[in-house]
Order: structure tokens, then sequence, then C-alpha cells
């Protein structure tokens, strides 16, 4: 009965190993798509604040709950806890893989994933859609016809990839202010007068101390300098603006876009397979229930400098299977 008795503790002890580490551990970006519900367990769906994703809104993918994963363990901040499970369909993930996360590289250089290559997703967002979620943000209440983001794409971000880039060389207070409602108290990014000038003008959200977060996150783990790292991402805000892209949108705004005319879009504009690094983001507009497309990620590859070529950093990229959203209005600018 003794041999019995600690056979079976062996195999509990093995049976409850394997559970504790059923998890595939994995790296990357998820983007949700949708306003999703985001639980604490699968099976219970207990889900204590009742939490859900943003739509548009990037997370950190942590794990998913099996080979093939149904759910992806993400990272939500604010939340108690912030170790959240969404069904893989909310959204999509960039730049990352179902392996365990890399070593940390050297937190001074831009990343080098297995191509060899430096990788970033390049965020643009359609900011009159933002606002229909955000009313009372500044830039929001600000919002203009006569204004630039009237009728441009404006920069949310350029993110280094992999996911294991936030944060490098920070502080752990800065690190602990870096939530929307102490963005003002994150260090000022210093820019020379034309780029800050431009900078407002292309990111509506320095309002909101939009820049700093976005430094204090991705910046810090670009290799470069705040100045290079914003006139980096300025050069190809202007590419895109000066496209076929914006001129899509602007022809269409308060009509509906397909990811499909977006895609081939992109490939007019900058040569054929562009689209296909192209993911689309709508949100719902909590007041109409509309859904609006309110980001567009792009997948780049290559070093990033002041002559870099959108198109050869697009096509260099890996190409995304999903293209995200399927349709989407393009929003007018004010509340609808």
């Amino acid at each position: 009965m003794r041999v019995w008795a600690v056979w079976g503790s062996v195999v509990l002890a093995l049976v409850g190993a394997g559970a504790a580490q059923a998890d595939v551990k994995m790296s990357g970006t998820f983007v949700a798509d949708s306003a999703c519900p985001a639980t604490q367990a699968i099976k219970s769906g207990k889900n204590s604040g009742n939490v859900s994703t943003q739509a548009g809104q990037t997370y950190q993918l942590l794990a998913g709950n099996k080979d093939e994963p149904t759910h992806y363990l993400i990272q939500v901040p604010g939340a108690d806890p912030e170790r959240r499970w969404v069904k893989i369909n909310c959204g999509h993930v960039i730049g990352g893989s179902a392996s365990a996360t890399p070593s940390p590289a050297d937190p001074m250089k831009p990343s080098q994933p297995g191509s060899g290559k430096p990788e970033y997703v390049f965020a643009l967002s359609w900011q009159p859609a933002f606002c229909e979620t955000k009313a009372n943000k500044p830039e929001c209440k600000a919002q203009n016809p006569n204004e630039f983001d009237a009728s441009h794409f404006t920069l949310h971000g350029l993110w280094p990839q992999p996911n294991g880039n936030f944060y490098c060389q920070v502080s752990a207070g800065d690190k602990a202010n870096d939530n929307p409602a102490h963005w003002g108290d994150l260090p000022p990014v210093e820019l020379d007068a034309n780029t800050r000038a431009e900078l407002d003008q292309m990111m509506p959200g320095t309002a909101s101390k939009l820049e700093r977060h976005e430094w204090i996150k991705h910046g810090t783990c670009y290799g470069k300098s705040q100045q290079e790292y914003f006139s980096d991402a300025l050069n190809l805000m202007r590419a895109v603006n000066a496209s076929p892209v914006r001129d899509l949108f602007v022809k269409n705004i308060g009509k509906q876009l397909t990811s499909e005319q977006i895609r081939n879009a992109f490939d007019q504009a900058f040569g054929k397979g562009a689209g296909d690094r192209v993911r689309v983001s709508c949100l719902v507009d909590p007041s109409s229930g509309r859904r609006l497309i309110g980001e567009l990620t792009l997948g780049l590859s290559g070093p990033i400098g002041p002559d870099s070529k959108l198109a050869s950093l697009l096509i260099a990229s890996a190409p995304t299977s999903k293209a995200g959203c399927p349709k989407g209005t393009v929003d007018a600018i004010g509340f609808q």
C-alpha cells in the first residue's frame, strides 16, 4: 500500500507540474480589433472590474492557453489583476512568436530578430474615429474641420520589435507614471523647434503628452536620440500623407472602406505587396454603434534613417496573413 501511495503521489505531482506549465509562452504585441471581455479565467469567465480591450489598443502578449491557442494571455495596464485572457479572434498579434521570450538584447541597440534586420510596427491613427471614443481628451475637445487631423493620418507610434523591447533603461518611477493620467509627470521630450511644431501637428495627442509615453515605452529602445526617433517617424508619416492612401480616405469620409481597398491603395502607393504588410483596426462609436476605422499598423524592416523610403521598409518586412477589420467607416471630424 505504501508503494502505491508513493507512486500515486508521484503521479499527482507530475500531473500538477504539467498543469502548471500548460500555458505556452509567447512574445509580441496583441492589437485589439474590437472591444472584448478580458477575463481572469477562461472557463469561469471571471472578470473583476468588467475589463474589456479597446479596439486599436496594443497590449503585451504573455502566453497562449495551448500550442494552438484559443485564448491569449495579455497584460492590461490598470486592471486588477493586469494579466487577462482574451479570445484570439478579438485581435491580432504583431512582432511575436509562440516560443519562449528571448533573452533581453542590449537595450541601447535596435532589436535584431531572426532575419538579422531591425523590425518595427508603425501605427497610424485616423483621429476623428479615435476621438469618438475619447471625447474628454484635450486634443479631441479641440477638433476643428480646418485642422490637419480632419483630413490626414496622425502619428500614434513607431515601435521597435519584438515586444520585449519596452522601457529600455527606464527608471521604476517613470514606468509607474506611464499611464494616461500621469503622462504629464514623465520627463519632457527635447526636440528642435521645427520638429516640435511638426510633431504637434502630426501627433495631436501631444496635447495629452502622448509623445512622452511613446518615448518612454518605445523610443528608449530605438537606439537613437529623441530628436532622431521622432524625426524618423515624421519622415515616414509624410510619405503616407502624400500618397494615394490618404487620398482614398479623404475621398471616402463618411463612407465605408474595406481592408482590401486600403491594402490595394498601399500597393498603388508603395509597390506591389506593400498592402500585405498592413493591418486595419476598427473601433465602435459608443454613441451610434458605427464601426469606424481607427488605426492602420504597418510592418517595417530594416534600418530607419533620414533618407529611408517607406516602400523599401514595407517590402522588406514579412507579410501578414490577415488584414484585420474587414470593413469600417471613415469618420468625419467632430462628434457624430
